[in-house]
């Protein structure tokens, strides 16, 4: 009997390595258009229910309209958040460290006589 060999060929997708400053663009971007799809929707949404509300002059279609103005209020504040939230990202690095080297110019002598006096004035 013959045996029946398979070769199975594995073939790697050439894969986009994205820098941190590229990732979160590419990520802001996406997140941006996404909001502003919603509050193109949420618009149209209210400008039906407005419309709604004023023709059947209903008190519960003008309390829907009302929460749709909100959500879309809420939607754009996320998008101003999401520009804080861009900035603070790439603001984002190594921190500024303040490093205050002392520096003693004179003898030893000199040097352990001011320690004295320093240790006098602590204790008092």
């Amino acid at each position: 009997m013959e045996e029946a060999t398979t070769t199975k060929v594995v073939s790697e997708k050439n894969k986009v390595h994205l820098t941190k400053g590229e990732d979160v663009d590419k990520d802001y971007d996406y997140a941006r258009g996404n909001l502003y799809s919603l509050i193109d929707k949420g618009q149209e949404a209210v400008n039906g229910a407005l419309d709604l509300a004023m023709s059947s002059d209903h008190p519960r279609a003008y309390e829907v309209a009302g929460q749709l103005i909100k959500h879309v209020g809420d939607v754009a504040d996320k998008l101003m958040a999401l520009q804080k939230d861009k900035k603070a990202i790439k603001d984002e690095g190594p921190k500024k460290v303040v490093t205050n080297n002392s520096l003693f110019v004179g003898s030893t002598a000199d040097l352990q006589k001011m320690l004295k006096e320093a240790s006098k004035k602590k204790d008092k």
